[in-house]
């Protein structure tokens, strides 16, 4: 069964003050990478805490709540001739093998991933091999872990008329959370670049599962998906009470990312997305299908900002995949799953003051290529936003091809970071939580401006329904 939170266990990171190290100020390592005056708040802030306060009654749910998996292994054994690299047989990744490569992925995860559909209250993520990453307890609700990832404003497909939350539970396994010790230790009080520890070992898997918080009828393209209960503030058509409520989501996006250096010789990744189609035959796992992979963001192909486009070499769509799940393909048609917020309904040319309508504007590995060790430079092809309004630069123009090239997962988005190998969530949201919680003196005030600037944007773009 899930094991029940210790208020002890949390408690501990509570209550500590502890000297850490951190090079973000910086921006690259020096020496043994220690700062002594990079202090931790010693209230509201824990690395391994499970999750928000805010916890539903026993009669409002009975069963345990989510435990953080964060006993990181200490040791790695790089992954050989893996099934996904059989399923080439030999041939580099294509349109005519990868979803071979995609559904062997898929077969491989299913035997650790699939009890958490078939029996939610007995499974954790410790159980079945999986690790998370630390700092974000204040960012998740109580009963899955999950916190709020992109939401979609209403008419962002053409079946959604209301303003939609996805929510986030990533998972690392055995093989991946080895690095994610190697950056955090076993106490989470500092973080370790030096050496690469940033730098996956090969045949490392993460997979993240995405829930909508509109549902079928609601959203129609949801009907039969399964749904699980969260905890959680966001109100909607279904549920329009306010403060924290019991609240229903559905499952209707996995990727499962691995990294495969002899696949992907540039930037050492293979990102494949599935997706709920409920004209699918089977149960639910079958009804998760293919949207497509890419290993590459096709610096070559200098796309169009609309149809038609140029053909991709580092991306391949499945054409059968639902309609809803397409609307929503990053630039020129690189990979982008419905909860991945790679398309700005409203959008201004910095340069030419042009206005766009739904511009796709990112991609999977667009969004991921700034992961480094400050939050130098946003998540899309833009500057950091400073209003109300999304700025972007020139589609197709040197500046907007930034986040479109093909590096080694070591090399930085910017001169003079340290590369976290296109790992955005630890990169933004891990380090971004752990930096927040130190004293303000100790704080890196680049980063610091950086986060509150995407806040302040995310808070007026959603209404503030979606943040806390």
């Amino acid at each position: 069964m899930k094991n029940t939170p210790s208020r002890s266990t949390a408690c501990i990171t509570l209550f500590v003050i502890a000297i850490i190290a951190y090079n973000c100020g910086n921006n690259k390592p020096k020496g043994d990478g220690t700062k002594a005056d990079s202090t931790i708040l010693a209230e509201d802030y824990g690395a391994f805490q499970n999750h928000r306060d805010s916890v539903p009654s026993k009669q409002q749910y009975p069963d345990s709540l989510f435990v953080l998996s964060h006993d990181y292994p200490t040791t790695v054994t790089p992954v050989v001739n893996p099934p996904w690299q059989q399923a080439l047989n030999g041939q580099p990744i294509s349109e005519s093998n990868v979803f071979a490569y995609m559904d062997s992925l898929k077969s491989y995860v299913a035997p650790n991933v699939l009890p958490f559909f078939t029996n939610n209250k007995e499974w954790t993520a410790a159980k079945y091999g999986w690790f998370q990453e630390p700092w974000l307890g204040s960012q998740r609700e109580a009963i899955l872990g999950t916190y709020l990832g992109n939401g979609n404003p209403a008419n962002m497909f053409k079946t959604l008329k209301e303003d939609e939350a996805g929510y986030a539970l990533v998972l690392y396994d055995s093989t991946a959370g080895y690095t994610v010790g190697q950056i955090w230790g076993k106490t989470g009080q500092k973080v370790n670049l030096l050496n690469d520890a940033a730098q996956f070992t090969e045949g490392s898997v993460i997979v993240k599962f995405a829930f909508s918080n509109v549902n079928y009828p609601y959203w129609p393209v949801l009907k039969d998906a399964q749904t699980f209960s969260i905890y959680d503030t966001i109100p909607t058509t279904e549920n329009p009470k306010t403060g924290y409520q019991m609240r229903k989501v559905s499952f209707f996006q996995m990727d499962v990312i691995v990294k495969d250096s002899k696949t992907s010789p540039k930037t050492g990744w293979v990102y494949s997305t599935f997706v709920y189609d409920m004209n699918a035959k089977g149960s639910m796992w079958e009804k998760m299908v293919p949207l497509g992979a890419m290993w590459g963001d096709d610096p070559g192909v200098n796309s169009p900002i609309a149809p038609p486009y140029p053909k991709l070499y580092e991306t391949v769509i499945n054409p059968n995949a639902p309609a809803y799940s397409k609307e929503t393909l990053g630039w020129g048609g690189r990979l982008s799953g419905p909860n991945d917020g790679a398309v700005a309904q409203e959008a201004v040319d910095i340069n030419t003051h042009k206005p766009y309508k739904n511009l796709a504007l990112s991609s999977c590995m667009s969004c991921h290529s700034p992961a480094q060790d400050t939050f130098k430079s946003f998540l899309l092809p833009a500057p950091f936003p400073t209003s109300d309004t999304l700025f972007v630069y020139t589609p197709g123009s040197a500046d907007w091809n930034l986040w479109f090239r093909d590096n080694a997962g070591n090399v930085p988005f910017d001169a003079g970071q340290v590369g976290m190998d296109y790992d955005m969530v630890m990169a933004f949201k891990s380090v971004g939580a752990y930096e927040q919680a130190k004293t303000p003196a100790a704080q890196n005030v680049l980063l610091k401006n950086n986060l509150e600037a995407v806040r302040r944007f995310r808070r007026h773009n959603t209404k503030s329904k979606f943040w806390h």
